[in-house]
């Protein structure tokens, strides 16, 4: 369920951010048309998005089980590595994400094109709903509860809207950095849980026959069956007994990824700032 959660939280509050502050312009301007425009754009991507993860889902299931299970590795680092790009770029712009939105809108509106926002909108929607999609169908082939996963992306998806539409209003105020630096966080642990997933799938598939030993037993933290394992697997992809290459793989994505997204940015050049402030010594 986490997640799920996390994922439709993350993407859906960009895509709201991103439709909330093209809509607010468009108000401004008194373009109706163009608004009405822009959310029958929106609603197109939400159905392509959507019927390309249920035509992927409906491939997978026709295909014999190995070829399953090379399809599931697929997609898997697909998602593994859509998420990394997403976290890297979010990480490195999520102070200014705002900011650079609403000039590229102001940009839009100056040179008359009310067209290029509406453009602008359904494309967003369509690059978060495509990555979505391909999350959430790595996701549940991964969760041992789909219904929980199913719960967990809806509930995702309403706190996005309600963020993206409290943004709009400006009844709602957040830190966007803060939220993708910790949403960031999280999602690190999920794709180094998908990665070590895919490298199951593939041993599935025939794909990697090697170092396939249990490396670490975790039942003693990891219990089957219980909510703690849920929470852990779901926030951390903790599995009860990993093997060499699944832990290898975990630990090699999830440790540089993490201290990326932990790094603190912008102390080197604030210190400098401050040291050409202080006046000198002597002076």
């Amino acid at each position: 369920m986490i997640p799920t959660f996390v994922i439709t939280l993350r993407e859906g509050v960009e895509a709201s951010l991103i439709v909330g502050i093209i809509a607010a312009f468009l108000v401004k301007e008194g373009r109706q048309d163009a608004l009405r425009q822009m959310w029958v754009g929106v609603a197109i991507a939400i159905v392509l998005c959507s019927a390309v993860g249920i035509g992927l889902d409906v491939v997978g299931e026709e295909l014999p089980q190995k070829q399953q299970e090379g399809l599931e590795t697929i997609v898997g680092l697909i998602a593994v590595a859509t998420i990394s790009y997403m976290i890297i770029w979010m990480t490195r712009h999520s102070r200014a994400i705002k900011a650079e939105l609403e000039g590229e809108a102001a940009s839009a509106l100056a040179r008359g094109s009310a067209m290029a926002l509406v453009g602008m909108a359904f494309l967003a929607v369509l690059r978060e709903g495509f990555e979505t999609s391909v999350f959430l169908l790595a996701a549940f082939q991964d969760a041992t509860n789909t219904t929980a996963a199913g719960a967990g992306a809806v509930l995702g998806l309403i706190c996005a809207v309600g963020i993206g539409v409290g943004l709009y209003r400006g009844g709602v105020h957040i830190n966007l950095s803060k939220f993708f630096k910790i949403t960031g966080l999280v999602l690190v642990f999920v794709a180094a849980g998908l990665l070590a997933t895919a490298a199951h799938t593939a041993h599935e598939a025939g794909w990697i026959n090697s170092f396939q030993s249990e490396a670490v037993s975790l039942r003693w933290l990891v219990h089957p069956g219980t909510v703690s394992e849920s929470l852990l697997t779901g926030m951390l992809g903790l599995r009860p007994a990993p093997t060499q290459v699944e832990a290898f793989v975990y630990l090699a994505y999830a440790i540089p990824m993490a201290l990326f997204v932990l790094w603190p940015r912008g102390s080197r050049k604030a210190r400098r700032s401050t040291e050409q402030q202080q006046p000198g010594v002597g002076a």
